[in-house]
């Protein structure tokens, strides 16, 4: 029986690092999968790639929901190949203040960044588990270690994310599966960032933010390390500081 094909699963592909995620992993040949809620937005991005003879999908699934996450990791094990790498990359970063977070919005930022990785992790292991290998990553973000004025539903969020990444990864690093978490620490080259955040900074540099292709393949090396230098942790910012 010939060997099933790896497979790279991206959960939260947005425009930034989730795109450029699947780019890296699909141009160094997995088949790459890329989801979100709306996964008709990934169609560009498919398209991209399957110009270039890669292989990539783009699919709907809703991160927060177990019934949809367990389908989705069913549905790859059966019809697409082999999970060899798993991305927790889902966002939630909304800014507000104390008295302004009510008890919806505190729910549905911790559901987007903290239970959603719990779902995605969970599912993760359980299809590894069985193969004894593999590889499943978690974005981070300043607020997984630092909890800044307006941002306390994010921080908590992503404090906990970080918390369920480290678990993960001292109960199945004996078993052979890679968990680690990425943190970060800068703001991401988006358009969004160049038209809000940068337009009026004076004295910029070249690199002076970091951009989502050495994000993605900061990704790709965490997945190439060996078990006897596995790294868990590591964060990511630019030359230049502070942001």
């Amino acid at each position: 029986m010939s060997e099933k094909r790896k497979v790279a699963l991206v959960v939260g592909v947005g425009d930034a690092i989730g795109s450029a995620i699947v780019k890296k992993f699909a141009r160094e040949g997995l088949i790459a999968i890329g989801v979100r809620r709306n996964g008709d937005k990934l169609i560009p991005l498919v398209e991209e790639l399957t110009q270039e003879g890669h292989s990539a999908y783009g699919w709907s699934c809703d991160a927060r929901s177990e019934e949809a996450t367990i389908e989705l990791f069913e549905r790859i094990e059966r019809d697409i190949g082999e999970l060899d790498t798993v991305v927790f990359n889902v966002g939630a970063n909304v800014p507000m203040s104390v008295l302004d977070t009510t008890e919806q919005k505190f729910r549905k930022i911790w559901e987007m960044a903290c239970y959603g990785g719990f779902l995605t992790g969970r599912e993760a292991a359980r299809h590894m588990l069985p193969r004894a290998r593999g590889t499943i990553l978690f974005t981070g973000a300043t607020a997984s270690v630092k909890g800044s004025a307006g941002f306390g539903a994010f921080a908590s969020a992503k404090h906990g994310l970080r918390a369920w990444a480290q678990s993960m990864a001292r109960e199945l690093g004996p078993k052979n599966i890679h968990v680690g978490h990425l943190i970060i620490d800068s703001a991401v080259d988006t358009q969004w960032i160049q038209e809000n955040l940068l337009v009026h900074k004076q004295n910029r540099q070249p690199d002076d933010i970091v951009n989502p292709d050495s994000i993605a393949e900061v990704y790709w090396q965490m997945r190439e390390q060996k078990r006897d230098g596995w790294s868990f942790e590591q964060d990511l910012r630019p030359w230049v500081e502070p942001w």
